[in-house]
């Protein structure tokens, strides 16, 4: 009996190495995924929210028909945008092909750093798309910049401070709706 327990507790602690071992293995397939599309974007097409920025004030001003093309969710697209950006998120970059037909035209890509937008940009090429530049910095670097956001409530804003999540300052005297996770994790006796 006694040697049944240790072989089945042996027999346990190497299933969970295994499995701590899969799980790594994991993560550098999706970093190695990653460099494999970034490697797809030839260097001259890797740009500054500086580059975007002039190509969008040419995009504003009629001069360019530069595609500018956010991949950001809905959620944070809704929350402040680059006027005049398309919204395509990475779970729908399937989609592309059928919205932007043209593999010649100038595609912009972008997200809320850099990270969504090298699988999207990347993605683009091996599509075969000709002329798609990659904004590294996202909307965080073109906010940290000065640039102007749009949204449908609040019209063209530029953001003053930004921290993620933002921390608000001051006493919060009253909200609508409920952070309703938080609100049972402190007001609903836990067992």
């Amino acid at each position: 009996m006694k040697k049944i327990t240790i072989l089945i507790s042996g027999l346990f602690l190497l299933l969970a190495f295994v499995g701590v071992g899969l799980a790594q293995d994991i993560s550098k397939g999706e970093s190695a995924v990653k460099a494999d599309l970034e490697k797809a974007i030839p260097p001259d097409r890797i740009k500054s929210m500086a580059d975007l920025y002039k190509v969008w004030l040419d995009v504003q001003a009629g001069k360019s028909k530069a595609i500018l093309i956010d991949v950001r969710t809905h959620p944070e697209f809704d929350a402040g945008h680059i006027e005049g950006s398309n919204l395509v998120t990475l779970a729908h970059v399937y989609t592309i092909v059928k919205r932007f037909p043209d593999p010649n035209a100038e595609y912009w890509i972008w997200c809320r750093t850099e990270h969504r937008s090298a699988y999207f940009a990347g993605l683009m090429y091996k599509y075969g798309y000709k002329n798609v530049y990659w904004a590294k910095g996202g909307v965080v670097g073109w906010m940290k910049l000065g640039y102007p956001l749009v949204n449908r409530f609040m019209g063209r804003f530029k953001v003053e401070e930004y921290g993620h999540p933002f921390k608000e300052k001051g006493l919060i005297r009253d909200r609508e709706f409920v952070d309703y996770k938080s609100y049972y994790k402190e007001c609903i006796p836990q067992e």
